[in-house]
C-alpha cells in the first residue's frame, strides 16, 4: 500500500534496463520553440544594441556641459583644453529648479582652470581685464559693450571668487573658521553692483549644486581608488583563486581530512575576528570621542569614522560570536550527516579527478559572463545617453515663455526675446520628443530582461556541460575503464546541439521572476515615503514570494538539467522526473543536499575570509608585503570590499563544480537505487565505499523517521 501511495503520488520509480549505460546518446533536439523564440530575442537584443550605439553618446556621462551643450575637457572639441565648467551665479543653483531638472539658470562656460582670486567685474573693467575675459563668454570683446549691457546680456559674470574644481566644476573654496564661514580669507563678497553681501549666500548656491553632484562626486572618488589600487586588487583576487585551486586539489586526495581542516580553520578565523574586535574595543575603551554612538554620527562615505567608534567593535564582536555559535551548534548536530556528506564528496573528488578539464570549466562561464554584462552595462549606457540636447529659456524675473524649449540659434530674434529681453536660451538637459526616445524606457526594460535571460541561459549550459560529464563518470561500470575520451566535450556538444531550447525554456521562467523582482524592489524604493501600512505589508509579502518562487525554481531547474544530461527529454519532463526522485527519496535529500551546501559555504568562507583579513591588513597599513605600503585611498575599503566579494566569486566557481557534482551524483544514487538491487545480475553502479556508507546512512535516518 505504501508503494502504491508513493508511485501515485510521486510518479512511478524506474525500473531495471539492461541497456542503460548511464546519458543517452541517441536523442532528438527539445524545446525548439524556445530555441527559436532566443534566436529571434538575441537578434532583436542586437538591433537594440546598434540602435542605442548609433544614437548614444558616453560623453554625456563623463564630461560637464556648458550652457551652449557642449563638453568640456573633451578631446577633439574646441573646448579640449578647458575641462572645468565655471557657473556665473552660483548662488542661483539653490533655486529649485535645480532639483527639477538637475541644470543651474545661471550662464556655465568651460575654462581652462578656476578663479584663483576675487575680482569684480568693475574693477577688472578698469585695470585686469585680461584676466577676466576668460571667464566671459567665448567671443565677448569689453570694446563693444558697457559693463551694464555685459551685465545684462550674460556675457560676464559680475564676481569672481576664489574656487576649487570639483567633480569637474567650479565650486567657491569655502569652509569655516573659529564657526564663521569665510571664502579664503573673508566673510563677506562684492556683486557686480559693488554691494556686499555674506558668504552664507554663496555658501547656500554651493551645496545645492553640490547635493546634485554628491552620487558624481562619489563615484569619482571610488574611481579615483580603483586607478591606484588596481594592480593589489588583482594580486588578491589572484591569491584567493590560488587559494581556492589548492583547496580543490587537496580535496582530490585529502576528502576527509581537508573537510576537518576546513571546519577547524573557520572557527579558527572566526574566533580570532572575535578576539581583534574585543582587543579594538579594549583599546578605545579610555579613548575620548569613541562613546558616540552610530546612529548619532549618521552615515560618512569615509568608512574609516566607524572604526573609531566602541560600538561598531561591540556590534562587530556579538555577529562573529553568533556566527561561530551557530557554526558549533550545526557540527554537533549534525557531525554524522557530515560524515555521510564527506562519503559523497570523497566520492565527487574521485570524478572530479577523472574529469580534470572540469576546473577549468568555470573560465568558460566567467568569459560568456563578461560577454552578457558587458554588453548589457554598454547598451545602458548608450541607451541612457542616446538623447538630444533641450533648451529651454531661462530668466531671473518672471516670464510668460520661461522654461519653454528654445532654439538657441534662433532664438536673439524670436518672439520669445522679445517678450522677456533678459531671458537666455540655455542647455537644459538631454531628453527628445520623436518616438524612439519615447521608446526608451521599454528599450531600456529589454536590456535588462535580455540580459538576465542570457545570464541565466549561461549558467544552465555549465550546469548540464558539468552534469553530463559526471553522469558519464557514474555510470561507467568499470571506473575509469568505460569513462568516454572527452566526456566534458561531448556533454558540452549535447548540450547545445539537442538542448539550447530546453536551457533557454528553463532560464526565461528563471528571467521572468528576477525582472518582476527588480520591478518590485524599484516600486518598494518609489513608495518609501507612503504611509500606508498595508502598501508596504502587501509589497514586502510580493517581495518574499517571488524570492522564495525564485530559490525554488532555481533549484528545480538545477535538477532538471541533470536530468536532461542523462536522458535527452525536454525541460518539463525532465523538472517533473527530478522533482518526483527527490521527493521519492526526500529523506536522502534532508541528510545531504543541505549538509554538502554547508561545508561547501565553510570552504568559501574560509578563502574569503583568509584574502578579507589579508586585505585588510594590508589597505589600512598594518602590513607591507613588499617594501611600498598600500596606495594612499579616498576609500579603503572600495578594494578591501572587491577583494572579498572577488574573492568569493573565485571561491565559488571552483566550489560550484563539486557542487554539480555532488548533485549529480546523488541523483544518479537515487536512480541506481530504483534500477539495480546490487545483485549479480543488476549490480550497482556506485563504489562500494559509497554504497557501504549511504545505505547505512539512509537506513538510520529511515528508522528514525518511522519511530518518530
Amino acid at each position: 500500500m505504501e508503494d502504491e501511495r508513493k508511485d501515485g503520488a510521486y510518479g512511478t520509480p524506474q525500473k531495471y534496463d539492461p541497456t542503460f549505460k548511464g546519458p543517452i546518446y541517441n536523442r532528438g533536439c527539445t524545446d525548439i520553440i524556445c530555441c527559436v523564440a532566443l534566436l529571434v530575442a538575441i537578434v532583436g537584443y542586437v538591433a537594440v544594441g546598434i540602435i542605442a550605439w548609433t544614437h548614444g553618446d558616453p560623453r554625456k556621462v563623463i564630461y560637464p556641459t556648458d550652457s551652449r551643450g557642449q563638453f568640456c575637457g573633451q578631446k577633439g572639441t574646441k573646448n579640449a583644453d578647458k575641462p572645468y565648467l565655471f557657473y556665473f551665479n552660483i548662488v542661483k543653483c539653490a533655486s529649485p529648479l535645480v532639483l527639477l531638472e538637475f541644470q543651474c539658470p545661471t550662464p556655465q562656460i568651460c575654462v581652462e582652470k578656476c578663479p584663483d582670486r576675487y575680482l569684480t567685474l568693475l574693477n577688472a573693467w578698469a585695470s585686469d581685464f585680461e584676466y577676466y575675459q576668460q571667464f566671459c563668454v567665448p567671443g565677448f570683446q569689453k570694446s563693444r559693450k558697457s559693463v551694464a549691457e555685459a551685465l545684462r546680456d550674460g556675457d560676464c559674470p559680475a564676481v569672481l571668487t576664489p574656487s576649487k574644481p570639483l567633480a569637474q566644476r567650479c565650486f567657491p573654496a569655502v569652509h569655516a573658521h573659529k564657526g564663521v564661514v569665510m571664502v579664503g580669507n573673508e566673510t563677506t563678497y562684492e556683486d557686480g553692483l559693488g554691494h556686499r553681501k555674506n558668504v552664507t549666500d554663496l555658501l547656500e548656491g554651493a551645496k545645492k549644486a553640490n547635493g546634485v553632484l554628491e552620487a558624481r562626486q562619489l563615484a569619482m572618488r571610488i574611481f579615483e581608488d580603483y586607478t591606484v589600487s588596481w594592480y593589489w586588487i588583482i594580486i588578491g583576487l589572484v591569491i584567493a583563486m590560488m587559494l581556492s585551486l589548492l583547496f580543490v586539489i587537496l580535496l582530490r586526495f585529502l576528502a576527509g581530512i581537508m573537510v576537518w581542516v576546513m571546519i577547524v580553520m573557520v572557527i579558527l578565523v572566526l574566533g580570532y575576528g572575535i578576539f581583534h574586535c574585543y582587543m579594538e574595543y579594549a583599546r578605545l575603551r579610555n579613548e575620548a570621542g569613541s562613546d558616540v554612538s552610530v546612529v548619532d554620527l549618521g552615515f560618512q562615505t569615509d568608512l574609516r569614522v566607524y572604526l573609531h567608534l566602541r560600538q561598531t567593535w561591540i556590534a562587530f564582536m556579538i555577529i562573529l560570536s553568533i556566527l561561530e555559535g551557530i557554526i558549533i551548534l550545526m557540527l554537533i548536530f549534525l557531525r554524522k550527516r557530515i560524515l555521510i556528506a564527506i562519503a559523497l564528496i570523497k566520492e565527487a573528488s574521485r570524478a572530479v579527478g577523472y574529469v580534470m578539464c572540469s576546473m577549468l570549466y568555470p573560465l568558460v562561464t566567467f568569459f560568456l559572463l563578461c560577454l552578457c554584462i558587458a554588453y548589457w552595462a554598454s547598451t545602458a549606457v548608450f541607451l541612457s545617453t542616446s538623447n538630444e540636447a533641450v533648451y529651454k529659456i531661462f530668466n531671473d524675473t518672471a516670464c510668460p515663455v520661461a522654461r519653454k524649449t528654445c532654439d538657441p540659434e534662433t532664438f536673439p530674434g524670436s518672439n520669445e526675446s522679445r517678450l522677456c529681453p533678459g531671458a537666455r536660451c540655455q542647455f537644459a538637459f538631454y531628453g527628445g520628443e520623436s518616438g524612439y526616445h519615447r521608446a526608451l524606457l521599454g528599450l531600456q526594460i529589454f536590456n535588462v530582461f535580455m540580459f538576465f535571460w542570457l545570464v541565466n541561459f549561461v549558467l544552465a549550459l555549465g550546469q548540464v556541460t558539468l552534469a553530463g560529464a559526471f553522469a558519464s563518470y557514474y555510470w561507467a561500470l568499470r571506473k575509469p575503464d568505460d569513462l568516454p575520451a572527452f566526456p566534458l566535450f561531448s556533454a558540452f556538444g549535447r548540450a547545445l546541439r539537442y538542448h539550447t531550447g530546453s536551457l533557454a525554456f528553463g532560464a526565461l521562467i528563471l528571467a521572468i521572476v528576477q525582472v518582476i523582482r527588480v520591478m518590485l524592489e524599484y516600486l518598494d524604493h518609489r513608495l518609501k515615503a507612503a504611509e500606508n501600512k498595508f502598501a508596504k505589508f502587501l509589497m514586502t509579502c510580493l517581495k518574499c514570494c517571488f524570492w522564495c518562487l525564485e530559490k525554488f525554481i532555481k533549484f528545480l531547474n538545477r535538477n532538471a538539467y541533470i536530468m536532461i544530461a542523462i536522458y535527452g527529454t525536454n525541460f518539463c519532463t525532465s523538472a517533473r522526473n527530478a522533482f518526483f526522485l527527490l521527493m521519492r527519496n526526500i529523506i536522502r535529500v534532508a541528510v545531504l543536499d543541505k549538509v554538502t551546501d554547508f561545508l561547501f559555504l565553510l570552504g568559501k568562507l574560509l578563502v574569503v575570509g583568509s584574502v578579507g583579513i589579508l586585505a585588510f591588513f594590508f589597505f589600512t597599513h598594518r602590513i607591507r608585503i613588499v617594501q611600498d605600503t598600500a596606495p594612499p585611498l579616498n576609500y579603503y575599503w572600495v578594494p578591501i570590499l572587491t577583494v572579498i566579494l572577488g574573492s568569493y566569486l573565485i571561491a565559488h566557481g571552483f566550489f560550484s563544480v563539486y557542487g554539480m557534482c555532488v548533485d549529480t551524483l546523488f541523483l544518479c544514487f537515487c536512480e541506481d537505487l530504483e534500477r539495480n538491487d546490487g545483485s549479480q545480475e543488476r549490480p550497482y553502479f556506485m563504489s562500494p565505499e559509497l554504497r557501504d556508507i549511504l545505505l547505512k546512512g539512509s537506513a538510520e535516518e529511515g528508522k528514525r523517521e518511522e519511530v518518530s
